[in-house]
């Protein structure tokens, strides 16, 4: 099932990685992001890396979890690995301190939850360069002339 697809999104072919140590949340953002991109689930970044070896990653969607456990360098080492790859951090909230580091370290954006098809999209468009963030209309920082 297609949910909101946009045709040249779909045969684009951006491979997206969800790297995620709780199944629930790899499984969702998975589902959220297949119908526009080549997007994989994996539970660890050892089978990330596995699978990399013939299909290099444009987006890694990590999850603040795996962070944890092996610390912030993981984003040194994920970028050894795959230098083109823009990084995604998923976390409970935005507010979250070690996702909040992961962006000083350098991944491009936080997913927080709760997850909607709509925001996950729209992080990941941002992070593949698809489109830009949001913009400040003109009329809005003008005063409006009165006639």
């Amino acid at each position: 099932m297609q949910i909101g697809v946009e045709f040249s999104r779909s045969v684009e072919n951006k491979r997206i990685f969800v790297v995620e140590d709780d199944e629930i949340t790899r499984s969702v953002l998975q589902f959220m992001l297949h119908d526009e991109n080549e997007t994989h689930e994996l539970a660890s970044l050892e089978k990330a890396y596995e699978k990399g070896i013939e299909w290099k990653p444009d987006l890694i969607l990590l999850g603040v979890g795996i962070v944890a456990a092996r610390g912030v360098a993981v984003l040194k080492e994920i970028a050894g690995r795959y230098p083109q790859v823009k990084i995604l951090i998923t976390a409970e909230t935005d507010a979250d301190p070690l996702a909040i580091e992961c962006i000083k370290s350098g991944a491009k954006g936080i997913v927080a939850k709760p997850l909607t098809i709509e925001k996950v999209r729209y992080k990941v468009d941002v992070a593949l360069g698809r489109i830009r963030g949001p913009m400040i209309p003109l009329n809005v920082l003008q005063p409006i002339a009165k006639a």
